[in-house]
């Protein structure tokens, strides 16, 4: 593989929970198959690195110019929204007269018939407010991802100020955001959710976390409530039929594990010459997150033409472990060719210790951190030395790192930084900063086109809205696409980049073309027995 520009990378938030069960090792069985690997999304990412070392004609993006002043973005935005609403008005997206469906833009529905008695399509928007719950861990040993809320809350604030969000009725509203603390244990959200609900009567929840989100979206898709732009990359998110009030924002894992999969069939006589076997050793977080992780890259796996060359091995840690120097001591013992953490926090930048500590930063050439922890606060020189992260590889989901000194000329970059600042934040502090910023505008773009509609701001227009989003983010990487598309299209970001990381810089490097995979993820209808999308 051929090395590109430096690019630094963030960090987008995880899905995990404080859930208790058993820890331990565990080889390559299990039920996924290769029927569970999406067919688009291995196609594309097989097209693009056939592109990166041929030349070919390639699937890897070429963008336009992104602004270079807060203006020149604001004036795009305010473009790109106007097109959006144009798309949905000219499609007669409506609610039939008897209210009892919901019919958006490129097949999407909801049927509001099963909808509670008295669920009304405004409840939670008054005339001067838009009341927003968000549950999310502002305690525990992942408390860190509470700045998530911290930067949306400043965000609220900030729009209020600006003079809020204007309805096409001609009202004008500020938003009210409400968050609760779960504390990252899924068996608390779902109470807090149930307040949210009931008592505070919120117009949309957001979530934290996969298993957060998994215990409550059936809830929330059985109340008419929306569950927007979810906090975490689960594929299952992707479900606009069976779930049309939940959408995620990030890329998914199951994408994630297929690109882990073909650059392994790329490199593998690198890894392995003369046919050699090729073991894969995962360190796995024991919950919804870290199995979707597993899972896909099992299904990829059972599917590849070196499959027989391949063994897969595991060991489980819990999310609430205080330190992971066992099960990275067994898979420092299997004699692994390519390491890949599936895991988040602080055990992303503990693998990265371990492995410094028992020999695999010498031995495994191959070492791979997820693409949720590429912020520094992760993988810096103050958390892992000064060459702990040195070499390792990620698979980049496409977004910014705050906390980058790459990024010290971007103006969005440069408003964030600024804004924290006001706000008495350091941005350096945590990775989690940027990731706030991340979903913030997403959440605001949305508000704003919803508002746009014809009849205003109402829960139906709001999912429509969401659901036809084709804008230019800030907080992604040049190339990095951010569009749904109705029911032909559920997933706002799918693409990335391999890169490799230079500690001396405190920088990510390209290695390869950016992948955009860009509308070619299958609707995920996820079946929790299995472990997989249906």
């Amino acid at each position: 593989m051929t090395f590109s520009k430096k690019r630094s990378v963030g960090a987008a938030v995880v899905g995990l929970s404080l859930i208790a069960a058993g820890c331990g090792g565990g080889s390559d069985d299990g039920a996924s198959t290769g029927g569970t690997v999406d067919a688009g999304v291995k196609t594309g990412v097989q097209d693009a690195l056939k592109a990166t070392t041929t030349g070919a004609g390639a699937t890897a993006t070429t963008a336009p110019p992104k602004p270079t002043s807060m203006a020149e973005w604001e004036a795009l935005w305010a473009k790109e929204r106007d097109a959006v609403v144009k798309k949905i008005t000219d499609s007669k997206a409506a609610k039939s007269a008897d209210g009892k469906t919901f019919t958006g833009t490129n097949g999407f529905a909801i049927d509001l018939s099963k909808c509670p008695v008295g669920w009304t399509d405004t409840e939670g928007v008054s005339d001067t407010e838009i009341k927003i719950g968000h549950t999310t861990a502002q305690s525990g040993t992942l408390a860190d991802y509470g700045n998530i809320a911290r930067v949306m809350q400043i965000r609220a604030d900030n729009i209020n100020k600006a003079g809020g969000v204007k309805d096409s009725t001609g009202k004008t509203r500020m938003i009210k955001f409400v968050v609760k603390d779960d504390g990252y244990d899924a068996t608390r959200t779902i109470p807090l959710v149930d307040e949210l609900l009931d008592s505070e009567k919120a117009f949309a929840i957001i979530t934290l976390g996969s298993p957060s989100t998994m215990k409550t979206y059936d809830k929330m898709n059985q109340r008419c409530v929306p569950q927007p732009f979810s906090q975490t990359g689960h594929p299952a998110w992707g479900d606009p039929d069976g779930h049309p009030w939940t959408t995620g924002q990030q890329l998914a894992y199951n994408t994630e594990a297929v690109l882990w999969g073909a650059f392994i069939e790329q490199n593998a006589d690198k890894m392995a010459p003369n046919n050699g076997q090729i073991t894969v050793c995962a360190l796995v977080m024991n919950n919804d997150f870290g199995k979707s992780y597993d899972a896909g890259f099992k299904a990829y796996k059972e599917q590849s033409p070196i499959k027989s060359r391949i063994n897969y091995v595991t060991e489980t840690i819990e999310p609430s472990a205080p330190t992971i120097t066992d099960p990275m001591t067994t898979l420092a013992s299997k004699n692994c060719t390519i390491f890949i953490a599936m895991t988040a926090g602080t055990s992303c930048t503990q693998a990265i210790q371990e492995a410094a500590n028992n020999g695999m930063n010498e031995k495994v050439k191959y070492r791979f951190q997820p693409s949720v922890c590429g912020a520094i606060s992760f993988v810096g020189k103050d958390k892992v030395g000064n060459a702990g992260a040195d070499g390792w590889y990620i698979v980049q989901g496409g977004i910014k790192d705050l906390n980058s000194p790459a990024f010290d000329n971007d103006p969005y970059i440069k408003f964030a930084r600024d804004e924290l600042k006001a706000a008495g934040f350091d941005y350096k502090a945590s990775g989690s900063f940027g990731s706030g910023y991340f979903f913030a505008w997403a959440q605001e773009q949305a508000l704003r086109v919803a508002s746009a509609l014809p009849g205003g701001l109402t829960r139906t227009n709001l999912m429509n809205a969401i659901r036809n989003l084709n804008m230019t983010h800030p907080y992604t990487l040049d190339g990095i696409r951010f569009n749904m598309d109705g029911n032909k299209d559920s997933y706002l970001i799918e693409g990335g980049v391999y890169q490799t990381r230079d500690a001396k810089t405190e920088t990510w490097v390209d290695a390869g073309a950016l992948i955009d995979l860009s509308g070619k993820s299958k609707n995920c209808k996820w079946d929790q027995s299995k472990g997989l999308c249906a």
